[in-house]
């Protein structure tokens, strides 16, 4: 975006072209945002011809002096300007956030202000409004979280595919493409999918796979076993499984010969590449070759 974007665009001064490639930029929103809070803002009542009466130079025997009136328009597009930026300050200061991401093998501790624990596991994110935390204890998860929440008010972690409420509980939610599981530990968790509320008392998991829902049971009191580095599955379709493998070693894997959607059962290390390999393939009657950071799963029986 050229610098000049800004105030060619508060004056409507911006060709089409201009427009259609400022409205594609990351700050349009932000800025548009800042516009609507600004428009709120009145200039004060101004009378030009009071105004000039009362600047008329006094005849005397000197020469008269001559005063340049700046025009009124340029007054008002710095009155506008001002607003703009103490409107833009109001906007960010109510509105900022703190965002936490990981990449491939890696896991993170966040603290949130009410000194509730998260752990989010690989490639990940976690975002909430830090000002607004008081009143509205809300996070934006996208990938897989562990939750020890502390008591109080109603807490709430949004994802794409659904909602996850509760007070004070011990929860873990995993949000990836056409894959969404929470697993209650401890209390009670209400979850929100397209309007339908379930509700999941410990020791219980709702997964909802390509669109198809399904009740198991977990341990009561217990955790995700990703955090004592080990991913587990129970009939889970084998594409989702080597999706996990590549987030927790950060290696790429083809496959040749297999069928992806068979179902596992199992689970792997997330600290030995090697015998994770071999826990795959060992169950399923396959073959693999590390090479690198490469992984190709292979059956040599196929034709």
């Amino acid at each position: 975006m050229q610098e000049n974007y800004l105030a060619k665009w508060l004056n409507d001064e911006l060709t089409e072209a201009e427009l259609a490639k400022f409205k594609k930029s990351d700050a349009y929103q932000t800025y548009e945002k800042i516009k609507d809070s600004a428009s709120n803002f009145e200039a004060p009542e101004f009378d030009m011809d009071k105004a000039w009466s009362s600047i008329e130079p006094i005849k005397t025997g000197e020469d008269t002096k001559v005063f340049i009136l700046s025009p009124f328009k340029k007054f008002l597009r710095v009155a506008a300007v001002i607003a703009v930026l103490l409107a833009g300050s109001f906007f960010y200061l109510s509105t900022l956030s703190e965002s936490f991401t990981t990449d491939y093998a890696e896991n993170k501790s966040i603290s949130l202000p009410d000194t509730s624990e998260v752990i989010l596991n690989a490639e990940s994110e976690l975002a909430f409004s830090k000002n607004e935390w008081n009143t509205n204890r809300n996070v934006d998860l996208k990938g897989e979280a562990f939750f020890k929440v502390a008591k109080g008010q109603k807490f709430t972690v949004a994802t794409d595919q659904g909602l996850v409420t509760v007070l004070g509980t011990q929860f873990n939610v995993e949000t990836r493409k056409d894959y969404f599981e929470v697993t209650c530990f401890e209390g009670l968790v209400s979850v929100t999918i397209n309007g339908k509320e379930t509700q999941l008392p410990a020791g219980n998991s709702l997964l909802m796979l390509n669109g198809k829902s399904t009740m198991l049971k977990a341990a009561v009191n217990g955790k995700p076993s990703w955090l004592s580095n080990e991913s587990s599955f129970r009939s889970i379709p084998l594409n989702y499984v080597l999706d996990e493998l590549q987030r927790q070693y950060d290696i790429k894997i083809t496959t040749k010969n297999i069928n992806t959607s068979q179902l596992f059962s199992g689970s792997f290390s997330n600290e030995n590449l090697e015998l994770a390999l071999k826990s795959i393939s060992v169950p399923l009657q396959i073959k693999f070759n590390l090479d690198g950071n490469k992984v190709l799963f292979y059956d040599e029986k196929a034709p």
